[in-house]
């Protein structure tokens, strides 16, 4: 988590909503095992006995849970690991707290958890860093940080933190395949829901949402039948073609899965599935995404009878919750979501309710912010301009993953006629000093098959001076 201050727009960091009662122990403490994948890496490159890792918005502890499960059943885990939790001023987490206080109880070392910016770590550490581990970090920083500038301060801030040989951890949604954010593509919606969504969500995105999307090729068209209409006029019933920058399509994309995943935990849609836990994984086919949801009934007014029955009658009972197919179920939200988009448009509170929370704790957010491309060459210029004569770059290729998520692919392909590929990225970035000219000549390697010409120009440049 990263700052408070306002943006330009007036929106600034959603404290509030984000340390509501349960926020941060549900929606924002899963996927462990990838959060720590490539810090798990890092400490077997970390040949001293006491390692100091920091992670940056820990969240519910997922990260920390994982490390205690890895580390206690490791043979050949360092004898100590001291670890730093740095938070955004005000937010909370009783999941976190317990977390901590399980891992100071073994002996792995210690776990101490303090508030403060990311853009301000030198001043919160008393010590050089080992490790730096962030999960979602940059579009925390760019949404409430000052955009691009607050993106830029971070990155000079972390080699003046980490040690010579140190490392930075990062993971984060799939940014989009293309040159730049602004590259002009064309999408086509068709179904109901997905309409729906962009005619609520988009206006108010590109209106009061800090976002690079101001170039004058960036205003999308949409186009239903014979005739162009405005975002707010779209009509869902009828199918439409939008042209405009591939970043937006993937924060509509990407916002769309948030929202979805958000109605389902706060139970609006008369059912909660089970997405953490045992239940969470179980696949008919892993390899293609198609897996059983388990699920709980809830008691939302709403709701029509006639939604409920039809979910039941197409589950099985399953202990104390039920059971159905995945594509089945994903039928179910989507039409779940289209009576609670309508409902919310005519001023049912309840369903105005959700929608507004949503929007204050997710929808003002741009989730993409650089292309990968321009992700690895960004780190390694700012952190080579930030006098610490030391430039942070993968070393090898095996530093940067892009895992799929198969089970969003499988909905996304089957809703979409041409969704852009859903994912993480994980990035390893190693703290490399200037003298060390075979690492720095290994991470320029890596670099050059996955970034274009231009920014590998400005890379050699930075390079250059600084050595």
């Amino acid at each position: 988590m990263t700052a408070q201050a306002e943006t330009t727009t007036g929106h600034g960091f959603a404290t509030a909503a984000k340390s509501a009662a349960g926020y941060l122990d549900e929606a924002a403490n899963s996927n462990g095992r990838e959060k720590v994948q490539m810090v798990l890496k890092a400490l077997t490159r970390t040949e001293i006995d006491t390692p100091h890792l920091v992670e940056i918005g820990p969240g519910g502890g997922a990260a920390l849970q994982y490390l205690i499960e890895s580390l206690t059943s490791a043979t050949d885990r360092p004898r100590r690991l001291d670890v730093t939790l740095i938070e955004a001023p005000g937010i909370v987490s009783e999941t976190l707290a317990r977390t901590i206080d399980r891992y100071n109880a073994t002996d792995l070392g210690t776990c101490t958890l303090t508030n403060g910016l990311a853009q301000e770590m030198g001043a919160i550490l008393d010590r050089p860093v080992d490790i730096v581990a962030a999960s979602a970090l940059m579009h925390e920083v760019y949404s409430y940080g000052s955009g691009y500038r607050g993106i830029h301060e971070m990155m000079q801030s972390l080699p003046t933190v980490l040690k010579p040989g140190g490392h930075f951890a990062y993971r984060d949604v799939r940014t989009v395949d293309a040159g730049t954010l602004h590259e002009t593509d064309t999408h086509a919606y068709t179904h109901r829901g997905w309409l729906q969504f962009i005619r609520m969500f988009t206006p108010q995105y590109l209106r009061d949402s800090l976002h690079p999307y101001h170039h004058s090729g960036d205003d999308p068209t949409v186009r239903q039948g014979s005739r162009r209409v405005a975002l707010e006029d779209i009509d869902p019933r009828t199918s439409a073609i939008i042209t405009g920058p591939i970043g937006l399509f993937r924060e509509i994309q990407r916002h769309y899965i948030t929202f979805r995943d958000y109605a389902w935990r706060s139970g609006a849609l008369g059912f909660i599935p089970q997405l953490d836990g045992q239940y969470a994984a179980d696949w008919i086919d892993a390899a293609t995404g198609h897996k059983r949801v388990h699920f709980k009934l809830t008691e939302a007014e709403w709701v029509s009878p006639r939604q409920r029955a039809l979910l039941k009658n197409i589950s099985e009972p399953y202990g104390d919750h039920y059971v159905t197919d995945g594509d089945i179920f994903d039928e179910c939200t989507d039409a779940a979501i289209i009576e609670l988009l309508t409902a919310a448009e005519n001023g049912n509170e309840p369903c105005a309710a959700v929608w507004g929370e949503w929007i204050e704790r997710e929808g003002h957010e741009t989730y993409v912010y650089l292309t990968l491309s321009e992700l690895l060459t960004e780190f390694a210029i700012s952190s080579a301009e930030a006098n610490t004569n030391t430039v942070m770059m993968p070393r090898t290729a095996r530093d940067v993953l892009t895992p799929g998520r198969a089970y969003y692919t499988r909905y996304l392909h089957n809703r979409l006629p041409n969704p852009l590929p859903d994912g993480k990225q994980l990035v390893l970035f190693t703290n490399i000093p200037a003298h060390d000219t075979e690492a720095i000549t290994a991470g320029v390697e890596t670099l050059r098959p996955l970034c274009n010409r231009a920014t590998m120009a400005r890379l050699h440049s930075a390079l250059i001076q600084m050595m």
